[in-house]
Order: C-alpha cells, then structure tokens, then sequence
C-alpha cells in the first residue's frame, strides 16, 4: 500500500495550527481525500484531544505524541516517535494524507524531510508584524507561510502591507497565504497544497468502497 502524503504545520503556540487542521480537515473530506492527524506537544496531549472531541474526524485518526522536549526536537533532530505514529497509522487505515501539528515558540523550527513531504508555518499578525524581518527558519524554509489572524491589524496596530513587503525580500520564490482562519480563510492553503503536493494523483487514484 503506498503511504499517504504527509504535510507538517508548524509555528508558534497560538498561531493558529490547530485552527487550520480543523479548517482542512472538511476541505479534504470534501476531496475524497482520507486524513489522519498527528500532533505534538511537550507534556500533553490537549491538542489532540481537541481535535478527537471536534467531531471532524474519527476519533480513532487522531495521534497525539508527548514529546518530553522541545516538540521540534520530535520533528528535526530525531523524528523517530513521528515516523513510527505515521506508519501505524498508515498501516491500519486506507489514509491519503497525515498532517502532523507541531507547537512551541521556536522561530527556527523546520521539519525533517525524513518525516514529511511538504509543511506549512503559521504566524499570527497579532505577535507582532516584525516577525517576518527576523528570519526565523520557519519563516525562510516553509513550503508555505501563512500569516493567520489578519483580522487583528487594526487591533493591534500591525502594518500588513509592510509584512507584505518584508516577507516578499525574506522569501522572494516561496509562497504566502494571509488569512483570517477564525473566519475559515483555508480554502487558499488547500489549493496550493493540490498542486504542490500533487494530489491530484492522489484523487485520481481509485479507493476502496469508492
């Protein structure tokens, strides 16, 4: 059985990385496409528990994984507890997809290509609209940002046409999705998740029970 398509989403705690699976989740069921969720987290498994109590997914799909470190540790420097939760779950479900959810507040957190094909970092314009200027990893090397809560801007007093600027000098051939995911706003990060990731091969393939 070929393994699913895994796509890591990253960021800082409150960026919105939970909002956005949840976003997706509908998104892909819409597609045909099966999913399944991985989340990380230092000494709990709350983001998971979200998810499993959200009603968007069977309960049963939903993997949370206590990292006892820094969560990015899990994901980069030995994503070994990621890479065995993924093949199980790939192992025991018909899945197309696995998305796997990383927290902290490291900006220069990336994910090991050992461990996903594609990932997304997420920020949020309420931590401040400096962030883009401070060339965090996450920032410079994500398949693609997205820049959550745009909603905020006039609250906050954050510049997004600045941002704009400032992430299109920090990451002049990668793209960018501004968004307001409270609102939904996830339709844009699917699309491009279509054609990076090729999933078009993907609904193309035929499924069981289909």
């Amino acid at each position: 059985m070929a393994s699913a398509v895994r796509i890591g989403i990253g960021g800082p705690v409150g960026s919105g990385k939970t909002r956005l699976v949840e976003r997706l989740l509908p998104l892909l069921q819409e597609r045909g496409l099966r999913s399944a969720v991985i989340t990380n987290d230092l000494v709990t498994t709350e983001d998971a528990e979200r998810l499993q109590q959200g009603g968007l997914i069977d309960p049963g799909l939903v993997v949370g994984v206590e990292t006892g470190a820094c969560p990015h540790t899990a994901i980069r420097e030995d994503p070994s507890a990621n890479l065995e939760v993924a093949e199980q779950l790939e192992a025991t479900h018909e899945l197309d997809v696995v998305l796997l959810e990383s927290g902290g507040d490291n900006l220069a957190s990336t994910f090991s290509s050992d461990l996903v094909d594609h990932w997304l970092y997420v920020i949020d314009v309420a931590a401040g609209d400096d962030i883009p200027r401070k060339r965090g990893l996450g920032i410079l090397q994500a398949d693609l940002l997205v820049v959550n809560k745009i909603d905020l801007a006039p609250y906050v007093g954050a510049d997004l046409e600045r941002m704009r600027r400032d992430i299109a000098v920090v990451r002049p051939e990668r793209p960018t999705v501004f968004t307001d995911l409270r609102q939904g706003g996830a339709s844009d990060v699917l699309e491009h998740l279509l054609h990076a990731v090729l999933f078009e091969d993907v609904l193309a393939a035929p499924k069981p029970g289909y």
